[in-house]
């Protein structure tokens, strides 16, 4: 397979988003690594499928919760092989902790789409990737930096903060956003470069109190040479997440709750608006049911019985 097309050659990006990129990277690599995350399991791996499976569980989910999720979820399903292979119902076991349930759901379809299309093994071209059920344009770029060791950059929300203050000082649209990021990555250090922005925008450029001071790009960084004009740039910046709606009260909240006890067994008719939480609310139920078997997460029987499929 061909390297993945970059908006931006490194060879001709400018020299301030060459400098930019060396500076993150030396931050990343200086002695004990900074914030470098090594009890992280994926860290470890250069396995394209575990990277795909840290990756997909790492979506709006903190990493406290991803590692024992992550190991187990691979103890059971080493290979796309065994994930596409096992009931649906399985897998959202193995999933147990890390909620959004629809994310095992494309998983698993991603790990069919492999096994059928790549004869089981996860694609390093870029358009491969983006084809497979549930990989957006940063999971897709992530396993090629991450896996493949590949001289492209990624933009997820801690990246994109860093990409919107230090290097834009504004907001920026998708493509200026990647194309900025790709002409940043030091020659032949993907993997190392990758890791490094995204711990300095997990660690040091936060989104509530950035540490400016411990910044290896303070004297770079186009937004606080402005004097940190509000609002920030980085909000609605690509790949920052917006906040999320609230999540107790919420019907995602009900949905868990009846992925969680099918885990145990099938739930009665008589007990689904109970275990949904919403006991005197049978028309909210039923919505939420139905919105669970469309997205094939549930079977409901004939007799209205819930089970996992």
């Amino acid at each position: 397979m061909t390297p993945p097309r970059l908006s931006v050659a490194p060879a001709s990006a400018p020299a301030r988003l060459r400098a930019i990129g060396a500076a993150i990277h030396s931050w990343g690599s200086a002695a004990g690594g900074h914030t470098r995350r090594d009890d992280l399991p994926w860290r470890n791996t250069r396995d394209p499928w575990a990277v795909l499976v840290s990756e997909v569980m790492a979506q709006q989910t903190h990493l406290s919760r991803v590692v024992p999720a992550y190991r187990r979820f691979l103890e059971s399903f080493p290979t796309p092989a065994a994930c596409a292979a096992a009931p649906l119902g399985d897998v959202l076991r193995a999933w147990e902790g890390m909620g959004y349930n629809r994310r095992a759901r494309n998983l698993q379809r991603a790990a069919a789409a492999v096994v059928c299309d790549h004869n089981g093994t996860v694609p390093d071209d870029l358009d491969d990737l983006l084809a497979l059920p549930g990989v957006g344009p940063y999971t897709a770029r992530a396993v090629l930096a991450f896996a493949f060791e590949r001289d492209v950059g990624v933009v997820d929300t801690n990246a994109g903060r860093i990409l919107a203050r230090a290097v834009g000082g504004r907001r920026l649209t998708p493509s200026v956003a990647q194309a900025t990021v790709d002409a940043m990555v030091p020659r032949g250090q993907g993997w190392s470069f990758g890791q490094a922005l995204l711990d300095l925008g997990a660690s040091v450029c936060t989104a509530r109190t950035p540490d400016c001071q411990g910044c290896p790009l303070r004297r770079r960084c186009l937004w606080a040479i402005d004097g940190w004009p509000d609002p920030d740039p980085a909000r609605g910046s690509a790949g920052v997440s917006a906040t999320q709606s609230r999540f107790v009260g919420s019907d995602r909240q009900g949905r868990g709750r009846l992925i969680s006890a099918l885990r145990s067994g099938p739930v009665a008719n008589s007990d689904i608006a109970n275990v949904a939480g919403w006991p005197d609310d049978q028309a909210r139920t039923d919505t939420v049911v139905a919105g669970l078997v469309v997205d094939g997460l549930v079977v409901q029987t004939v007799s209205g019985d819930l089970h996992l499929p």
